[in-house]
């Protein structure tokens, strides 16, 4: 939990294209050519700028949640942890990144991962919530160009 970055003044505002028609995974649409709106991500991603802070996952125990090795995780550390949620937490002197449930008046972790043999965390001593994963970011599509369009 090495990579954690804060907020500490209002996020610039990086009004982006948005193209509102979805890209089918099979044959380019026609009407894919068009720029319909523009999206901030701050505004999307960010509700809550003093509060919010960027990290980046490792390990797979949260996949089936979307959550993979890399991924950067958006994580609100003002808003309330709620049953369900998920959440960036210490938990007996471990971090970790999991969903909270409450069950039978106690506060469990619970990793998402069908068969991958991660158990269920209770805390002995200590449950710290850090804060609640609003969003998460995956990385592992990108390819970083080797130079920038239209330059020479």
């Amino acid at each position: 939990m090495d990579s954690i970055w804060w907020f500490t003044r209002q996020p610039v505002a990086l009004s982006l294209p948005l193209h509102l028609t979805p890209v089918p995974a099979g044959f380019p649409s026609p009407a894919a050519d068009h720029v319909q709106k523009r999206i901030d991500l701050n505004e999307r991603l960010v509700h809550d700028p003093a509060a919010t802070f960027f990290i980046r996952a490792s390990g797979d125990s949260m996949r089936d949640a979307g959550i993979l090795d890399g991924s950067i995780l958006v994580v609100d550390a003002g808003r309330l942890p709620q049953d369900g949620d998920i959440v960036v937490a210490r938990i007996d002197g471990r971090h970790t990144v999991k969903r909270l449930r409450q069950i039978n008046g106690r506060h469990e972790l619970h990793p998402e991962h069908a068969g991958g043999g991660y158990p269920v965390l209770r805390p002995g001593h200590e449950l710290q919530i850090f804060g609640v994963v609003t969003a998460h970011i995956v990385e592992h599509h990108r390819r970083r160009p080797s130079r920038t369009p239209g330059s020479s």
